[in-house]
C-alpha cells in the first residue's frame, strides 16, 4: 500500500492522473462511489458510513476556527496547535467525523509547527486532491469520510514512506492510549 500511496502522490503532483477520481462518479442505486469503495473502520474495528452535512450543520457544530480549516480548506497558525508538539502515544482522529485517520507512532517532528505524520493509519481515510491556491501545486489531504480539509502531504518525509502529511491541529481529536483494531488493511 506505501507503493501506491507514493505513486499516487507523484502522479498527482504532475497532474497526470487523480487516484481519487472514482469519487466522481455514482454507483448504479446513486450512492457514491466514495461511499461503495471505501471502508472506513472505527477505533474498535466497526464499520463507519460515510458522513454527509450541509454547510449549516456543520457551522452549527464545529468551532469557528474549526469550521474555517475543516470545510473552507484554512490553515492555523504555525506552532498554535493543541498538537503540534503533542508527544503522548493514540491515535488522531478527524475533528469533523471522528474517523481514525494518523496514529502516534507515525508521527515525527518536522520543525514545521503543525503535526506531521509519515502515514496514514489506513490509506482509505484519506483523500489526495491536487490543490492549487497561492500560485503553487499541492497535494490537499481530506478526510475520506466527511470531506473534513486536514492539510497537504509533502515527499520530504522520513523513512519508509519519504512523505510528510502535515495537518492542522483544529482538524484533529486525539484519543490517548487508543489503539486502532486491523490497522493494516
Amino acid at each position: 500500500m506505501q507503493f501506491k500511496t507514493i505513486f499516487c502522490l507523484l502522479i498527482s503532483t504532475f497532474g497526470l492522473w487523480s487516484c481519487n477520481q472514482a469519487q466522481d462518479k455514482k454507483a448504479p442505486d446513486g450512492q457514491s462511489a466514495m461511499a461503495v469503495e471505501r471502508t472506513f473502520i472505527s477505533l474498535d474495528g466497526d464499520t463507519l458510513q460515510p458522513v454527509e452535512k450541509s454547510e449549516a450543520q456543520w457551522k452549527a457544530e464545529l468551532e469557528p476556527q474549526a469550521f474555517h480549516v475543516l470545510r473552507e480548506a484554512g490553515t492555523e497558525r504555525a506552532f498554535t496547535g493543541n498538537f503540534w508538539d503533542n508527544k503522548k502515544k493514540g491515535i488522531y482522529t478527524c475533528a469533523g467525523c471522528g474517523l481514525p485517520l494518523f496514529a502516534s507512532d507515525t508521527k515525527f517532528k518536522s520543525g514545521t509547527g503543525w503535526p506531521s505524520f509519515w502515514e496514514p493509519i489506513r490509506p482509505e481515510h484519506v483523500l489526495l486532491k491536487e490543490d492549487k491556491a497561492y500560485g503553487m501545486v499541492r497535494t490537499e489531504v481530506l478526510c475520506a469520510r466527511c470531506g473534513g480539509h486536514q492539510g497537504h502531504v509533502f515527499d520530504d518525509g522520513p523513512q519508509p514512506t519519504g512523505l510528510r502529511y502535515c495537518i492542522n491541529s483544529v482538524s484533529l481529536d486525539f484519543v490517548e492510549g487508543a489503539k486502532m483494531e486491523g490497522k493494516k488493511p
